[in-house]
């Protein structure tokens, strides 16, 4: 069996009984503790925390073994994770971790810059824009603590659903499928090259941004996404593809 698939397994194991919520979607799931949301957040979170590489296969054999499920569950949350802009699906060759360009990354960023710009024209020009940001205030809140208890996974998975919260509020729905992509995508890139204990999306700037938002002021709340956005943008830069053994992170024990 593949070594790097196999540490999934492991932590898949020791959460079993645990609720689980799929970061950026709806919660959903049929059953709480599904296989397949298992195998969501633990292929997630080994990306997030760039024990999957860029490029790293992630073959369907491998992951009906360690989840002793069917392929067909296996196949829809590869093409949920490919969605979300997680992994890159290629024909004929299979499900590998996504390893966006340098030329996308760019391209990603001044997309996310334009997107941002206009979400917080709409929200601060709201009459309650306070009550309306209220849950942010929490969620930025739980950012901060999950990185001061050194919860990487959570910290790097709440600093992205700042970004797709604040599009949701816009209440476009085109533009949070939009927006879900570009963050995962973005964030996976930023994960990648981020030592574990600095700020991959910073929660300071974060709050910032919504000290901006309830004065009603879009330019200042602008001016601050764009200089946050910028520093992310700047400590991107992707890594180049290599082989990697799946079995070398996967299905420790514990």
């Amino acid at each position: 069996m593949s070594k790097s698939l196999k540490l999934i397994a492991a932590n898949a194991e020791s959460k079993a009984g645990e609720p689980t919520e799929i970061p950026g979607k709806p919660a959903k799931p049929a059953r709480k503790g599904s296989v397949e949301e298992r195998m969501y957040h633990e292929i997630y979170d080994a990306i997030m925390e760039h024990r999957l590489p860029p490029r790293t296969k992630l073959t369907e054999h491998s992951l009906c073994e360690i989840y002793a499920t069917a392929r067909h569950t296996v196949r829809k949350v590869l093409s949920h994770l490919a969605a979300d802009g997680m992994v890159d699906l290629e024909p004929n060759r299979g499900a590998f971790i996504a390893s966006p360009s340098t030329d996308e990354a760019h391209d990603m960023f001044e997309l996310r810059q334009m997107l941002e710009r206009a979400v917080l024209e709409k929200l601060a020009g709201m009459a309650d824009v306070k009550a309306v940001i209220a849950p942010l205030r929490q969620m930025v809140a739980n950012e901060r603590q999950a990185f001061l208890t050194h919860d990487r996974p959570k910290w790097i998975r709440l600093s992205a659903e700042f970004h797709t919260a604040l599009a949701e509020l816009s209440g476009n729905a085109l533009l949070v499928n939009m927006m879900r992509r570009l963050v995962s995508r973005t964030t996976l890139m930023i994960a990648s090259v981020e030592a574990p204990g600095n700020n991959a999306c910073s929660f300071d700037e974060h709050e910032e941004i919504l000290d901006a938002l309830e004065q009603g002021n879009a330019a200042l709340a602008q001016s601050r996404m764009a200089h946050h956005l910028g520093a992310c943008a700047d400590r991107v830069q992707p890594d180049e593809p290599g082989n990697f053994d799946l079995r070398s992170v996967l299905g420790r024990s514990t």
